[in-house]
C-alpha cells in the first residue's frame, strides 16, 4: 500500500472501472494527521499493465483537474469508462494533491471489513492490521463491495460476517487462455454468451464456473445439437471453465500420495490387481418387496436388505417417490405410518414458517440486506435456465419454475451460512419432478445437500479433496491412463469437476440420473462410490485417450461429448467390479483405504475415523463388502 509516490510514478495510462464519491479518509498508517478527514473519491482502477488497484483520490485533485481545460490528461471522464492519461504539463498544486493518492494493489489485498451500517470500510494487506479506513458519507459502502467482488474472489470469515478474506489471486486465466487458444473458439461467429462467460470468469472464477454449469443446461443436458449438427461452443466453455479452476499441485504428481499426520509422503505403487469381475445388475426394488420388508405398522425392519436391493437394481418408479424420503433422511426408517404422518405435518409447518420469513420481507428490508438480495437475484436467474428442455420445466410462465424458486429461497433461510450457490438448482430439479410438491421436495433437497454440501463451499476445499482422491484412485486402477493425463496437463482431473459437483447430473438423462443417485445414496458398497463411478467412466475411455494420443484440448472435448452417451447400468457394473479389484488387492495404499472407508494399515485411527463419518449411519454386518440380509 502506498500514498507517497512521486508524480513520475503515475502510470502512463489507467482506466477507472468503478468510482464512488463522498468517501472520507478516516485513518491510514504512515500518513500525517493533516491528511485525515479529507473527502475524496474511492475507485477501482485498471493499470496500464492490466493489474488492478483500489485508489482514493482527494477532492482537491479532482477539482484541479476539472478546472484545467487545456491539458492533455483528464482525471475524470464518464462513470464506468473513466480514463486518465499523463503528460508533462503538471502544476505544483496537482503534484501536491497527487502525492496524497492512496493506492492498494488488488494482488496485495488480504482482507476488508464493512461496519457501521455500511458506512465504514477498512482494508488490510497484512494479517491482523487494518491499515486504511474510509467512511462513506452516503452509507453506500455495499455498492463498492459489490463492485470489488467482481475483481477479487472473497469469502466471509466465520467469526465475523462483516469481514471478507480475499481467497487467492486469479492465476487461472493463464490456463483458460491456453484452452481458448488451442480450441481456437474465438472466431467472428463466437456468441455473446461465450464472451460474457470468459470476461466474468477472469474476474469471478468460482462464481462464473457455477454460472456456466447452470447456463448451459439446455445445451448439455439432453445433448442437443444445433442446426449444423455440431455441438454448441458454449458446451466446451463449460468444461474449459472447469479446467481453469484453482490449481491443485497435489493432484498433478505421477505417483500417489499417502497422508501421515499432516504431511504427504511419496510411495511407490505397482498395483497387481486381480481380474475385474463382471457383476450383473439386478431388478429394481418392487412394491411387493418393499412392503415385505416392513412390519404391519409400516416400520422398515430390514434396512440393510432395502439398501442392498436398491444398490443392486434401483427402485421401481411406482414407489421411488416414497423410498427416496428414507434414503435422503427425511423419513426415519424406524417410524410407523402414524408417526410419519405426524412428522410430515411438523415438517410442513416448519417449511412454510421458513418460507414466510422471506416472503414477508419488505422492499425496505431487502434494501438493507445486501447478501440476501444477491442470493435472491442469483436464484431467480438460475431457475429460469434450469432443465428448460424438459417438459416439466418448459415454456413461459411455467408454475413449476416458481415452485423451484420458492424451494431454493426457503433453503437460503434454512441454511443461510451456505445460502445458494449456482449448481444447486440442478440438484433440486429432479427431486421436484419426482415429488411434485414443495414440502417433500424441500426436505429431500435438504437431505441431499447434507451429503454434498462441501461441494459448494466457497474455498472449494471439498472439491479439491475429491479431485485428489479421484486422481489417486485412477493412478492405482489404471496407472497408464493416469500418467497419460499427467503428461497432457490433465492430471489435476479438472475435466471431471462437473461430474463431482452435481453428482453426474449433466451426464445422464433424468431417468438414468434418478437410478444412479438412488444407488449412490445407499452408501454401498463403500464410502465415496461416486468416485469409482468416475474411475469407471475414464477407464472405459482409456484406449481412446491413449491410442489417439489425446492432449489437453481433446481430453476436454471428449469428456464433454460423453454427456448423454453413457450406459448407467454398464458403468455401475464396472464401478462395482473395480471396487472388488481394490479390496482384493494385497498392496492397497492407506490413502485409497481411507477414501473407500476401509480399515487402514499404517496411518492413524483419527484419519480412518474421519473417513468413517462418510458412511451411512446405520450399523450393519458386512460380507464381501455388502450387508448381510
Amino acid at each position: 500500500m502506498s500514498g507517497s509516490s512521486s508524480v513520475e510514478d503515475l502510470p502512463d495510462q489507467c482506466k477507472d472501472l468503478f468510482t464512488q464519491d463522498g468517501v472520507l479518509l478516516k485513518a491510514c498508517l504512515g500518513r500525517p494527521i493533516t491528511d485525515l478527514n479529507s473527502i475524496g473519491m474511492l475507485c477501482i482502477v485498471e493499470n496500464h499493465d492490466n493489474s488492478k488497484s483500489i485508489e482514493w483520490r482527494p477532492n482537491d485533485l479532482i477539482t484541479i483537474d476539472s478546472d484545467t481545460q487545456d491539458q492533455e490528461w483528464a482525471v475524470v471522464n464518464t462513470i464506468g469508462r473513466r480514463q486518465r492519461t499523463f503528460s508533462g504539463n503538471i502544476t505544483a498544486d496537482y503534484a501536491t494533491a497527487r502525492a496524497r493518492i492512496i493506492r492498494i494493489p488488488l494482488e496485495e489485498l488480504k482482507t476488508f471489513r464493512v461496519t457501521r451500517n455500511n458506512q465504514q470500510m477498512q482494508f488490510s494487506t497484512k494479517p491482523g492490521v487494518w491499515q486504511t479506513t474510509f467512511y462513506f458519507q452516503h452509507g453506500n459502502a455495499e455498492i463498492f463491495v459489490a463492485s470489488l467482488k467482481n475483481h477479487v474472489k472473497t469469502a466471509k470469515t466465520r467469526h465475523d460476517r462483516n469481514t471478507y478474506v480475499v481467497v487467492e489471486p486469479n492465476t487461472e486465466s493463464q490456463v483458460l487462455n491456453k484452452s481458448f487458444a488451442e480450441l481456437d473458439i474465438f472466431t467472428e461467429n463466437t456468441t455473446d454468451v461465450v464472451w460474457n462467460l470468459v470476461s466474468n470468469f477472469k474476474q469471478r472464477p468460482y462464481e462464473t464456473t457455477m454460472e456456466a454449469f447452470s447456463k448451459l443446461t439446455d445445451i448439455v443436458y439432453y445433448g442437443n445439437e444445433g442446426a449444423s449438427g455440431k455441438r454448441d461452443v458454449s458446451e466446451e466453455v463449460a468444461d474449459l471453465l472447469t479446467k481453469s479452476m484453482n490449481e491443485i499441485d497435489e493432484a498433478t504428481t505421477v505417483t500417489t500420495l499417502t497422508r501421515q499426520s499432516d504431511e504427504y509422503e511419496v510411495v511407490t505403487v505397482n498395483p497387481m490387481l486381480p481380474p475385474r469381475p463382471v457383476i450383473p445388475r439386478g431388478t429394481p426394488l418392487s412394491t411387493e418387496k418393499w412392503e415385505g420388508l416392513q412390519d404391519t405398522e409400516g416400520r422398515v425392519t430390514e434396512v440393510d436388505g432395502v439398501r442392498q436391493l436398491i444398490f443392486r437394481g434401483g427402485i421401481a418408479r411406482s414407489i421411488r417417490h416414497l423410498v427416496w424420503k428414507y434414503l435422503l433422511d427425511y423419513y426415519p426408517w424406524h417410524m410407523t405410518h402414524a408417526q410419519l404422518k405426524t412428522l410430515h405435518k411438523k415438517r410442513t409447518e416448519e417449511y412454510f414458517t421458513m418460507k414466510l420469513q422471506w416472503r414477508s420481507m419488505t422492499e425496505a428490508q431487502e434494501s438493507r440486506f445486501a447478501e440476501y438480495r444477491e442470493r435472491k437475484n442469483l436464484v431467480e436467474k438460475d431457475v429460469n435456465r434450469t432443465d428448460r428442455t424438459h417438459p416439466y420445466y418448459a415454456g413461459e410462465n411455467n408454475p413449476n419454475l416458481l415452485v423451484l424458486q420458492d424451494i431454493l429461497m426457503t433453503y437460503v433461510m434454512y441454511n443461510f451460512d451456505l445460502g445458494y450457490v449456482q449448481g444447486m438448482s440442478d440438484i433440486l430439479a429432479p427431486l421436484l419432478l419426482l415429488m411434485g410438491n414443495e414440502v417433500d421436495s424441500f426436505w429431500c433437497f435438504v437431505g441431499f445437500m447434507d451429503k454434498i454440501a462441501s461441494n459448494f463451499e466457497m474455498d472449494q476445499a471439498g472439491m479439491k479433496h475429491q479431485l485428489l482422491q479421484l486422481q489417486q484412485l485412477l493412478m492405482f486402477v489404471s496407472p497408464e491412463l493416469a500418467n497419460h493425463l499427467v503428461q497432457k496437463d490433465s492430471g489435476n482431473m479438472f475435466f471431471s469437476f462437473r461430474w463431482l459437483l452435481v453428482w453426474f447430473k449433466r451426464e445422464f438423462s433424468h431417468r438414468d440420473i434418478m437410478r444412479l443417485w438412488e444407488v449412490l445414496w445407499t452408501g454401498l458398497p463403500c464410502a465415496n462410490f461416486h468416485l469409482l463411478i468416475g474411475v469407471a467412466i475414464l477407464d472405459a475411455e482409456k484406449d481412446v485417450f491413449i491410442s489417439k494420443d489425446y492432449g489437453f484440448t481433446e481430453i476436454l472435448k471428449h469428456v464433454n461429448d460423453l454427456s448423454m452417451c453413457l450406459d448407467v447400468d454398464k458403468i455401475l457394473s464396472n464401478a462395482e467390479g473395480i471396487y472388488h479389484q481394490l479390496v482384493s488387492s494385497p498392496n492397497l495404499p492407506d490413502q485409497i483405504r481411507v477414501t473407500l472407508g476401509l480399515p487402514t494399515i499404517n496411518i492413524s485411527t483419527s484419519t480412518h475415523s474421519e473417513a468413517d463419518n462418510n458412511k451411512p449411519s446405520t450399523s450393519r454386518g458386512t460380507e464381501n463388502g455388502y450387508p448381510r440380509i
